[in-house]
């Protein structure tokens, strides 16, 4: 019944991405040549001849939408649908353009493939947003869930169960349980039974109809692992399996394969990949080289304060752990009053630490002085976005206390970053600001770049925990 209602599901989502597309391009022509919007223009093509471009793309959307999985059973997350959707239809322009380009197809208007890509992505997204509150909402009811059969009640199935219970809308219901151990139904969750044994299974999946099978066993009990895989395939019921490591590797880990073999990489680093990091390199290079001419007044303006109001040198130069754990010297604006560099490599700023100067502090609230680290960016060691730099003496301390602080090294230190847009800045948890770099370490992508920068400015710079 589930693959049927998802099936039915996914053939009403086509035919309404279909239409959702042909009303994007009708509007976007409507509106470029019957309204003042883009001012009045010429009509040289009537709509049904306009239509041919977008009727010969269709195929080509419908198999992006395939290919980024939103035709798939899914748990329906908005913002990854959102994300999904954005990536198909510009996907879906580009290919569009190119066949234009290519067949020679001159009788368009380039106004409105651009009115057509943003108006799809909002009619599309709005249109899923809409089945995805049914579908949850139908979820949440006891509808269109797949019958779900455990195997293990250990400290990861009861997770498990604790999860599922948390997330309705993930389409799971748990009917089930079989396991070798002594369960006291007390402790089961509402609706789900003890069917017995492990080595029952075959018993179960004859008389019982499951959806799917979820494993969560322990190492201890990985023997008969390929047994149960075998026994589910032989009665066509999906498999999935938790591992017992699952707590060290990333929710989406990379796997690579070697002869057949997959190779699962615990830590996955998008910014491994040449082609990313030399993009993000390149934009890093761009937005420095701008922010610098843009912010040059404020920081003569600084140049001049920081001389008038204290003796010592206008820049500030701190040594801190950067790439691959190498140490280079990061620029500030002077702050502070000029001490012994042996005494301050130790402290912390504090927030009514004497050694400021009025400018200075003024400068550390408005992060006025970390301009110059838009140099450090230029000379490659920073980048624009990325987890902020420590200095050597506190991360020898850290890497000791807080797990997979090292981590953070894989990328390039940033100005500004996924833990300080997230009020993980200043005098904070060290501890919640290494789970959002991590966060960010391994979900990096150009449109996360994009969001923490808008954060930053919409945010502000003005940092209460800056002292």
């Amino acid at each position: 019944m589930f693959k049927e209602n998802q099936k039915t599901l996914n053939q009403l989502q086509i035919v309404i991405d279909i239409f959702v597309m042909s009303i994007a391009f009708s509007l976007a022509h409507y509106i470029r040549f019957y309204t003042s919007f883009f001012s009045e223009g010429i009509l040289a093509i009537p709509l049904t001849q306009a239509f041919v471009p977008l009727l010969a793309s269709i195929p080509i959307y419908l198999m992006f939408y395939n290919f980024m999985g939103l035709y798939q059973v899914r748990s329906y997350k908005l913002f990854e649908e959102l994300k999904g959707v954005i990536k198909v239809n510009t996907y879906g322009i580009v290919t569009l353009i190119l066949i234009l380009f290519v067949f020679k197809i001159v009788d368009f208007s380039r106004l409105v493939l651009v009115t057509f890509y943003f108006l799809n992505i909002v009619f599309t997204f709005a249109s899923r947003g809409v089945i995805i509150s049914l579908v949850q909402n139908y979820r949440k009811k006891g509808y269109n869930l797949r019958k779900c059969l455990l195997i293990g009640y250990n400290d990861i199935g009861k997770q498990f169960i604790k999860n599922i219970g948390k997330n309705p809308a993930f389409g799971y219901k748990i009917v089930g349980i079989l396991d070798d151990v002594t369960i006291k139904r007390r402790d089961l969750p509402a609706g789900c039974g003890i069917r017995g044994r492990i080595g029952e299974l075959e018993d179960v999946l004859k008389n019982e109809a499951i959806d799917v099978v979820t494993i969560a066993l322990t190492f201890n009990a990985y023997d008969c692992l390929g047994e149960l895989i075998g026994l589910c395939e032989k009665h066509g019921i999906k498999t999935n399996i938790i591992p017992y490591y699952y707590q060290y590797i990333p929710a989406r880990p990379y796997m690579d394969d070697l002869e057949g073999m997959p190779i699962i990489d615990t830590r996955h680093v998008p910014l491994d990949n040449l082609f990313k990091a030399i993009m993000k390199r390149l934009v890093d290079i761009l937005i420095s080289s701008v922010a610098i001419v843009l912010f040059s007044p404020i920081m003569l303006l600084s140049i001049l304060m920081i001389k008038f109001t204290s003796p010592g040198p206008i820049i500030f130069k701190q040594e801190r752990v950067g790439l691959n754990r190498k140490n280079f010297e990061m620029y500030k604006f002077r702050s502070m009053r000029v001490e012994d560099k042996s005494k301050e490599k130790h402290k912390w700023t504090t927030e009514n630490d004497p050694r400021k100067t009025k400018w200075g502090n003024f400068m550390r609230k408005t992060s006025i002085d970390e301009l110059p680290q838009f140099f450090n960016v230029l000379k490659g060691d920073m980048s624009v976005v990325g987890p902020r730099p420590e200095r050597p003496y506190f991360v020898d301390q850290f890497k000791e206390k807080i797990p997979k602080y090292m981590i953070k090294h894989q990328v390039r230190p940033g100005i500004t970053g996924w833990a300080q847009v997230n009020g993980w800045r200043g005098d904070t948890s060290i501890e919640k600001r290494i789970e959002f770099d991590l966060y960010y370490i391994e979900n990096w992508t150009m449109s996360l770049d994009v969001k923490v920068i808008l954060l930053t400015f919409v945010k502000g710079f003005v940092n209460g925990n800056a002292y």
